[in-house]
């Protein structure tokens, strides 16, 4: 497997050799969708909770007397069936939303995505990408004229300045590999890999 090698102009130099254990694998769909499902529900709090009828604001006293009204039968206002009422089945603050992934399903996922990704060419290979200062703009202007607009870097080591520059553009996302998660392969529109970094990559999912 090769992939292109850009320039700081964002132009493709010459091609490098890809482990095809990493970027030459068969696109597996209810895999991939399996892994970003369960990233995304590992990443819930579970915070959110209801009230029971026992621990609603509520009086005990009964609505009305139980026969001669014509209407239907009723001991408290906080009963499910009543607007403001308790819930029935209420959802607990300590909600477990957890999905297991084996290691094994999970590496092939990844392996799966990169390699659709580069089926696409929305996958390139740089030396390297660096800032000289922290500076948002500089960085800008770089994948400006790399012509990126959307892009998750990888880069095998994360510089200050790099790291400085980067986290307030909204489009642009730069991790190391052991960070590469599956939401931001499948977001982002163009995906940059240094050369270290898929070797890393290679270490870890191939």
């Amino acid at each position: 497997m090769q992939l292109e090698l850009l320039n700081e102009q964002g132009q493709a130099t010459s091609m490098v050799d890809a482990p095809d254990t990493l970027f030459g694998r068969d696109y597996n769909e209810a895999l991939v969708h399996q892994i970003v499902v369960a990233f995304q529900a590992n990443a819930r709090q579970g915070t959110r909770a209801q009230l029971d009828r026992a621990e609603v604001k509520h009086t005990t006293k009964k609505p009305w007397r139980q026969k001669g009204t014509g209407r239907a039968r009723a001991g408290m206002s906080s009963s499910p069936l009543w607007r403001g009422g308790g819930r029935i089945f209420p959802n607990s603050p300590n909600e477990n939303f957890t999905q297991k992934v084996n290691k094994k399903m999970y590496r092939a996922g990844m392996a799966s995505i990169f390699s659709q990704l580069a089926r696409e060419g929305r996958l390139a290979i740089v030396d390297d990408l660096t800032v000289d200062s922290p500076k948002t703009k500089q960085l800008a202007q770089k994948l400006k004229g790399m012509g990126l607009e959307s892009v998750l870097v990888i880069t095998h080591e994360m510089g200050d300045n790099l790291l400085l520059a980067s986290r307030n553009l909204a489009n642009v996302l730069v991790v190391e590999p052991r960070y590469a998660d599956p939401l931001a392969l499948v977001h982002y529109k163009k995906v940059l890999v240094t050369r270290a970094a898929m070797e890393q990559l290679k270490e870890m999912l191939a």
